[in-house]
């Protein structure tokens, strides 16, 4: 029986997804939280495997299992079994051929950046942080070359596994709320860091260090050289993952909110 979760999790209390020696990962702990409901060890296979400190809203995971279990008891009972900041939303079950990753057709990611002149402390490891103005209206007429298929090189990470840098971006937004700066991307899939990077060079245009064509520019070069830096984990989140309708999944995306109040 293969089982889906909806998981969210805060990513600054924990060394990335993927299983480590060290087992301070998302993976470990909610494999080990399931595995006491199911009474036996399971192996969790994700729609996109984060870094240390990047969070999710809306993390697709699915398992196989024998133990039947109301499909309550994976999300109450497993969240039962949880120390860190990481929840069960929802369980599906599912057929053999569902694979978490492998059947996703898009993902979405946000990254919040704080624009403000002085670091925030209630809100760190929640929020990115830039303290230089920045101009959201030349960003986001900039992020328009990203959407189409494109080969995302310039914006991929050194030691990025993807078999393709060709992506095909639905979606690439810039727009500012208050004392927040927010970029949405919506693709079917990304490269290693690919928006970390992205955010990045946008923020070059966003203070005035180069025009909106220069990301074109860099974007056709394919030269991660020449896009600037990789901006902090902490301002992103994945936000949705979508699927077939087939497979009968909530397809919901969970867009974190700009906040209003400091997190505590």
């Amino acid at each position: 029986m293969r089982i889906v979760l909806g998981v969210e999790y805060a990513g600054n209390a924990f060394e990335g997804w993927q299983s480590q020696a060290h087992g301070r990962t998302v993976q470990d702990h909610l494999e080990s939280g399931i595995a006491r409901i199911a009474d036996h060890p399971v192996r969790l296979h994700c729609a996109g495997r984060t870094d240390t400190g990047v969070h999710a809203t809306a993390q697709v995971v699915h398992f196989d299992t024998d133990s039947r279990r109301p499909l309550s008891g994976w999300v109450r009972g497993v969240n039962s079994r949880l120390t860190a900041p990481v929840v069960v939303r929802w369980a599906l079950e599912a057929n053999d051929g569902f694979h978490a990753r492998f059947c996703a057709v898009s993902r979405r990611y946000r990254y919040i950046l704080h624009n403000v002149p002085v670091k925030p402390a209630l809100l760190a490891g929640r929020v990115g942080w830039f303290h230089p103005p920045l101009d959201e209206v030349a960003m986001g007429e900039a992020a328009r070359c990203l959407e189409g298929w494109h080969d995302f090189s310039a914006f991929r990470a050194a030691g990025c596994q993807a078999k393709s840098p060709l992506k095909l971006m639905h979606e690439a937004r810039v727009q500012r709320d208050g004392d927040y700066v927010v970029f949405d991307f919506h693709a079917n899939a990304f490269l290693h860091h690919m928006v970390r990077n992205l955010v990045g060079a946008l923020v070059y245009v966003g203070k005035g260090r180069y025009p909106g064509e220069w990301l074109a520019e860099v974007l056709a070069a394919r030269n991660r050289s020449l896009a600037g830096l990789t901006f902090p984990a902490e301002g992103l989140y994945l936000c949705g993952v979508e699927y077939g309708q087939h497979w009968s999944l909530p397809n919901e995306g969970r867009i974190i909110a700009v906040p209003r109040i400091p997190f505590v």
